[in-house]
């Protein structure tokens, strides 16, 4: 695993995810500690969380950063659309991003990787920087398994 040379090292940060989820299974609980694990570990964040879904759209959920906006629609921002899409979505410019909803005035790329369990939507897990282009195909990868060993590690209640 390596993420742009920003992990403390290329295997402790799967490692260390596995050792905060080993027997908590709440998923507001690892929700929090993995996007503090994740704002801690990687370089140029400067927010890092979970929009989960309720009905047809996204409300924030626990997160690392300033405050965040409180609901996002199906469809609307980068947030919204890979949620929609069930794609992660990587953009190197924010402002460039049709509808880009600016909650932090500081952010300028996003990664968000939509988050799914047995074929079902929870919601996503957004993480901004500051700097332009900071996201790469392999951070999508990365990621990715690491939600995929959230996702594995919760109960998730009918959301």
């Amino acid at each position: 695993m390596y993420i742009q040379s920003t992990i403390i090292s290329n295997d402790s940060l799967p490692k260390e995810m596995r050792s905060l989820l080993d027997g908590e299974t709440n998923w507001i609980a690892n929700c929090s500690n993995f996007s503090s694990l994740l704002f801690y570990a990687l370089k140029d964040i400067n927010w890092c969380g979970f929009y989960i879904l309720d009905g047809d759209e996204l409300v924030l959920g626990p997160f690392q950063g300033k405050p965040a906006c409180i609901r996002i629609p199906m469809q609307k921002g980068v947030c919204g659309t890979a949620a929609y899409s069930r794609k992660t979505i990587i953009v190197d410019d924010v402002n460039e991003f049709p509808g880009h909803i600016a909650c932090d005035v500081d952010s300028r790329s996003e990664i968000v990787i939509p988050l799914e369990y047995k074929g079902r939507l929870l919601g996503v897990l957004d993480i901004d920087s500051s700097k332009l282009a900071r996201f790469t195909e392999q951070d999508a990868i990365v990621l990715q398994h690491l939600c995929s060993i959230l996702i594995d590690n919760c109960s998730w209640p009918e959301l």
